[in-house]
């Protein structure tokens, strides 16, 4: 019998967050894959799930995948994570991929499953959500992100004044994710608009590390990856 392959999202940080499925396939699945950092540093997804499982109880697959758009690099790293991963379960072993927030929203397992799909259209996937990063700024802030009939748009942050400044004006209210590189740019553009006081940044949302940072003084702050920005008009 061959293994599935699950797409498991552990939530946004805080491990109470985690769904029993999640955590039913986890304990179920005799290896754990994850996107591997440095040496000396674990994935944020590795990091919700130690909570529950230490790291000698189950077999753990580290997957490197590059920080890179160049197609000559990364092609061969994903065509490697996926045989690693067919390994697995051609063999019979179940194989739980782990990452934070949900699996189908801007997540490595995305690209990882439409390689799998082309390498090995054979291997059984299944697909387990989590809660998102949005869902959990949200509730930290206690701020709705949608009632009656707005709208609400998830949209990747980038260095485009214009196109950052139309999704604003488009919606009731948006999440910028990947919000770290160009914050000086938004906040420049939440101050055009006159909507500062109704913007909120939140890093690493739930979690031990969370931050709610004050946007009046983010101008210049050095953020990290995972930090999202909220504007409820």
């Amino acid at each position: 019998m061959t293994g599935t392959l699950y797409g498991i999202g552990v939530g946004p940080g805080d491990p109470e967050l985690m769904t029993v499925k999640a955590y039913r396939r986890l304990k179920e699945a005799e290896v754990i894959a994850y996107p591997k950092k440095g040496r000396q540093s674990k994935s944020y997804a590795e990091q919700i799930i130690d909570a529950y499982f230490a790291p000698e109880e189950k077999r753990r697959l580290g997957l490197h995948f590059p920080m890179t758009k160049d197609v000559d690099v990364l092609e061969p790293k994903w065509n490697e994570a996926a045989d690693a991963i067919w390994a697995e379960l051609s063999a019979g072993r179940d194989v739980a991929f782990v990452t934070e927030g949900d699996p189908l929203l801007y997540s490595t397992f995305i690209h990882l499953m439409h390689v799998m799909e082309r390498r090995y259209p054979d291997a059984p996937i299944e697909v387990v959500p989590g809660v998102s990063s949005a869902n959990a700024a949200a509730a930290r802030l206690r701020l709705p992100l949608a009632d009656g009939d707005e709208q609400v748009a998830i949209v990747p942050a980038r260095d485009d004044y214009e196109a950052m400044k139309a999704a604003i004006l488009a919606h009731d209210c948006v999440i910028f994710f990947k919000v770290a590189k160009v914050i000086d740019l938004m906040i420049r553009l939440l101050r055009e608009l006159d909507l500062l006081h109704r913007a909120a940044v939140v890093t690493k949302a739930t979690s031990r590390e969370e931050v709610i940072w004050d946007v009046e003084r983010l101008e210049g702050a050095e953020l990290e990856y995972l930090t999202l920005l909220v504007v409820r008009k």
